[in-house]
Parts: structure tokens; C-alpha cells; sequence
């Protein structure tokens, strides 16, 4: 089964995300920051993280960049998820190692297109 790692400070946003998910027979992990976010990388290997930006501590820009650089976590495709929807911030993205970019809020079509696009990756 694959395994998503959704990473959000919103509890609506992140069972939203979980619910489009599961029902399409996603087995999901949630943290709700970018710390923890981290840490169920490394410990569960997820298929795709899907990555809010703006969150308390470390940030959605931060949490990439490190599970990127990770020897452990630099295959795992990273889908950056946030209200921010300009230019800047979808290239600011790429370059801290996201391998794409939804803006919210998010539809179900558009996410499980996001996903297996970056499966396939």
C-alpha cells in the first residue's frame, strides 16, 4: 500500500486531505508540524510527503530543504501544499527540493493527480 505523510498545523486541512485520501486506499500518516513531520519521514519512509509551508517552528521551506538534503529521505517526493500561490514561493519550493506544488485549497482531482504524478516521478 502506499503511504502519504501529510505535514499541516490545520487539523481541518490535514482531515480533509486524509479523508480524499483513504478513500482512495492511501494508508496516511499526519504530523502537524515541521518537526514532526521530520521525524515520521525518517521513521515510516512514506511514497510523498505533502507539505504545507507556513507552520509554526520549522516551516514547510525548512522541512524540505532538510528531508532533501537527508541521505535517508532525499528520494521521497515532496508536494508543497499552502495559500501561497505566487510565483516566488512555487520557486522557492522547487529549489529547497519539492518536486511540485498545489495551491489551496485543494480538490480531490487535482490531489490524487499531484500524488501519483509524483510516484511516478
Amino acid at each position: 500500500m502506499t503511504r502519504v505523510l501529510v505535514v499541516d498545523d490545520s487539523p481541518t486541512e490535514t482531515h480533509v486531505l486524509k479523508s480524499m485520501l483513504e478513500q482512495h486506499g492511501y494508508v496516511v500518516d499526519v504530523a502537524e508540524d515541521g518537526e514532526g513531520g521530520l521525524e515520521l519521514a525518517r521513521k515510516n519512509k512514506p511514497d510523498v510527503v505533502l507539505m504545507d509551508i507556513v507552520m509554526p517552528g520549522v516551516n514547510g521551506f525548512q522541512a524540505t530543504r532538510k528531508l532533501s538534503k537527508d541521505p535517508e529521505t532525499a528520494g521521497i517526493p515532496i508536494v508543497m501544499i499552502s495559500t501561497k500561490d505566487q510565483d516566488t514561493d512555487r520557486i522557492w519550493a522547487k529549489r529547497q527540493g519539492a518536486t511540485d506544488y498545489i495551491s489551496k485549497p485543494v480538490t480531490e482531482e487535482q490531489l490524487l493527480e499531484k500524488v501519483k504524478a509524483a510516484l511516478s516521478a
